[in-house]
């Protein structure tokens, strides 16, 4: 896996600093990869994932028409903003 430096300004860095919890870059990741995403209008995350993500509320993908997608959809990814910004950094 590559390593990549990023600089911040002083202020993002501090407020950061007040979240330790958080998995800064894992954040930056998932962001990129989002970007890229709508760049090239394919999904590089992994469908997998948001199938557990699924599993874990209780949504059967299967039973979702194309209609309810969307809405469940944005359930799955704020369940995700909820695991990442609450995951805990190696001590």
């Amino acid at each position: 896996m590559a390593n990549m430096t990023l600089s911040l300004p002083d202020d993002i860095r501090e407020r950061m600093k007040k979240h330790p919890e958080i998995k800064w870059s894992e954040v930056v990741r998932r962001a990129i990869l989002e970007y890229l995403d709508k760049l090239t209008g394919s999904d590089t995350l992994d469908t997998k994932h948001y199938e557990s993500l699924a599993e874990r509320a209780g949504v059967n993908l299967s039973d979702i028409s194309l209609d309810n997608a969307e809405e469940h959809y944005k359930k799955m990814r704020e369940k995700e903003w909820e695991r990442l910004s609450t995951t805990r950094t190696s001590s």
